[in-house]
């Protein structure tokens, strides 16, 4: 049997998991413990689960106010992020989606392309309104 590694090596899911779990407290609570620290009402327990699961890694706003949340020594998390963007996200396995496997920071997603206000696509631009 193998014990559970050090958290000096814990990359930041399985941190955020254990010390959420040692709180008592659902992926919910987290995200309104979270925004009700920050003053921001934007984050959904479905983004704490895809730092749990690694499928993002939070930035800096979110990692300061985890650490208050969750009362973590801040440098323990930021070096438990940086672990988790060297090494990538954990190996596919029940994730259900297909080619995620880039660990993109928290925030935007950008580059989306599809149907926008207007009902222009991206590129398309004037030029697909001219040739209506």
């Amino acid at each position: 049997m193998t014990s559970p590694a050090p958290p000096y090596r814990t990359q930041l899911g399985p941190l955020l998991v254990r010390h959420r779990l040692a709180r008592g407290w659902s992926q919910r609570r987290t995200a309104a413990e979270l925004c009700a620290a920050a003053g921001v009402a934007t984050l959904s327990r479905h983004e704490v689960s895809r730092w749990e699961r690694q499928r993002r890694v939070p930035g800096g706003f979110w990692l300061g106010w985890l650490a208050v949340v969750l009362d973590v020594p801040p440098m323990v998390l930021a070096e438990a992020a940086a672990r988790t963007r060297r090494t990538g996200p954990p190996a596919a396995g029940g994730s259900g989606r297909r080619g995620a496997t880039a660990v993109r920071p928290a925030g935007r997603a950008g580059g989306r392309a599809g149907p926008r206000p207007g009902g222009t696509t991206r590129g398309g631009g004037a030029r697909a309104a001219a040739n209506r």
